[in-house]
């Protein structure tokens, strides 16, 4: 993961994620609108595209976040609860499932006197991002104490319009969508897309990570 330590590289960083996404997307969208025999599987193939895209950034804007909040050098006790369970996490999962006693020893200690140690936060260590629904994108944003109510509206469309179909394009199904809806659905994507930056922009430069 790319080291963040200001504001100016976590902005920087995002402008870059969700530029070249939407370039690309652009090319797809314009080719969807033209005639022809080869626009249906063009369309299909832009669906997958999407998706991508989509699961593609807000995984990689998330996890430039986390190392924005670790670039700041604050302890675990610092940061707001939802960045403590990074830390918490793994530990507990050692004492639930490991019998060497060093690594429950070595959990314990950390439980008790670790949460003042410098946060190392990464998203892999609490989530996978994998199969992008709705839900896990509310996971997601939680865990980052990211507001999902403005984005609730657009579950539906995620979880139906988006992943259902990306799915059974994958899996070989046929599915027909019209260059107009697939250049909508392009732009509400998008749009949830650019909402989703702009919430974890607020809250670095709020500092909403902190207690």
């Amino acid at each position: 993961m790319v080291k963040i330590r200001t504001l100016d590289e976590f902005q920087n960083a995002l402008d870059k994620e969700i530029a070249w996404r939407k370039k690309e997307l652009s090319v797809f969208k314009t080719g969807a609108k033209t005639n022809g025999h080869q626009r249906k599987p063009f369309i299909r193939a832009g669906v997958a595209l999407l998706y991508a895209h989509w699961e593609g950034f807000i995984t990689s804007s998330s996890n430039h976040y986390l190392s924005f909040v670790e670039g700041q050098r604050c302890s675990y006790t610092e940061l707001k609860s939802c960045f403590g369970v990074f830390g918490l996490k793994q530990k507990l999962n050692t004492l639930s499932e490991s019998k060497n006693a060093a690594q429950n020893i070595d959990a314990l200690d950390f439980i008790r006197d670790g949460m003042d140690e410098t946060a190392k936060l990464r998203m892999s260590d609490v989530l996978r991002t994998a199969n992008l629904r709705s839900e896990v994108f509310s996971d997601i944003a939680r865990w980052l104490d990211i507001d999902i109510t403005s984005f609730e509206t657009h579950f539906k469309l995620i979880d139906e319009s988006l992943v259902k179909k990306r799915n059974e394009i994958a899996h070989g199904e046929y599915v027909d969508l019209s260059g107009e809806d697939f250049g909508v659905l392009i732009n509400e994507i998008q749009t949830i897309m650019d909402g989703y930056k702009t919430a974890l922009e607020n809250a670095a430069s709020l500092k909403g990570y902190k207690r």
